[in-house]
């Protein structure tokens, strides 16, 4: 009766176990596969915020990119309009040139921002020029390079701030615990910033 009682009550799995001469699994093994289980799960959460905080940096830079381009595709017109009423003032276009040609080559951020304060400075000293030329002035198609410089260069200041704030918080995750393991562990490294230099904080414009 006693022996009866007791099978009845043997959930089936353990006579089956029984039956086949399987031990039960010990419950520290089932705690080790849920905490395995935890950690797979939240390295791949970590990993995926990383890839997308990184994605978001690089379409940032795309966008400055965009913007630093159209910059570059107006500095020739821009300096042909000029030279039409101040031919003598070669070493001022030279200047202006080779500092485009500069930051057409530079190579990340750093590199890019040192280019880009350079070029700056460099136009603005041809603005500067331009103002000994009221007749260069007053010539509708100097006032329009000179309008869609000015805006490129806001469009730039915008697409600058909204890449260094991804930055930011792209850094602040490889950086901080404890994402910074996942970063290392799959070769997430930091950014650089954009950073604009003290010509580059206001863009080269001209009163009419």
């Amino acid at each position: 009766m006693g022996g009866s009682l007791r099978t009845e009550l043997t959930p089936p799995n353990i006579v089956v176990r029984a039956q086949l001469g399987c031990p039960a699994m010990p419950v520290w093994v089932w705690i080790l596969i849920g905490l395995a289980v935890v950690v797979v799960v939240w390295l791949v959460g970590a990993y995926n915020s990383l890839v997308g905080a990184r994605n978001r940096v690089d379409n940032a830079w795309s966008q400055i990119d965009v913007q630093l381009k159209r910059r570059y595709d107006l500095i020739p017109n821009l300096v042909e309009t000029v030279k039409g009423y101040a031919s003598h003032e070669q070493e001022t276009f030279e200047r202006v040139i080779q500092a485009r040609n500069a930051a057409q080559a530079a190579q990340g951020p750093g590199e890019q921002a040192e280019a880009e304060n350079f070029l700056t400075g460099a136009l603005r000293q041809l603005f500067a020029l331009a103002e000994a030329y009221p007749e260069l002035r007053a010539t509708e198609n100097f006032q329009q390079l000179q309008a869609q410089l000015s805006e490129t260069e806001d469009r730039i200041s915008v697409s600058r701030q909204i890449y260094n704030d991804t930055v930011l918080t792209y850094n602040n995750r490889v950086q901080q615990v404890p994402t910074n393991i996942v970063a290392s562990m799959f070769g997430f490294d930091q950014r650089e910033f954009f950073e604009a230099g003290d010509e580059a904080e206001e863009a080269p414009v001209v009163e009419f």
